[in-house]
């Protein structure tokens, strides 16, 4: 006869809010940053949340131009070479692993 599962055998999900779209890993409420999907300065007011590191990657790669016009998905955003290259790397890291991003050209 199969066993009935009791509460502390059941799966736990995360809600989607905590689970960060670009590298799928469940984010920590210190690591959650709001990424303006389309850059607030051009018109953007739609959020997604993902682990600081992640968003940090994005704004280092790309300049707000670039993202409003080319990369304002997450699919859009994970189709790009250093992405992709960038969440192979990331992915196996723990929730809580930050390390300081490399800063974007635009600003240097």
């Amino acid at each position: 006869m199969p066993r009935k599962k009791t509460d502390a055998q059941t799966w736990y999900r995360p809600p989607a809010d905590d689970v960060c779209p670009l590298c799928g890993r469940i984010i920590p409420p210190e690591q959650k940053d709001a990424h303006h999907l389309i850059p607030k300065m051009k018109g953007g007011r739609e959020t997604q949340f993902m682990h600081r590191i992640c968003h940090r990657q994005i704004h280092a790669l790309f300049s707000e131009s670039e993202l409003a016009q080319h990369y304002c998905t997450v699919e859009a955003l994970l189709a790009h070479p250093e992405i992709q290259k960038f969440v192979n790397w990331i992915k196996r890291k723990p929730p809580g692993f930050y390390d300081r991003s490399k800063r974007s050209k635009q600003w240097r």
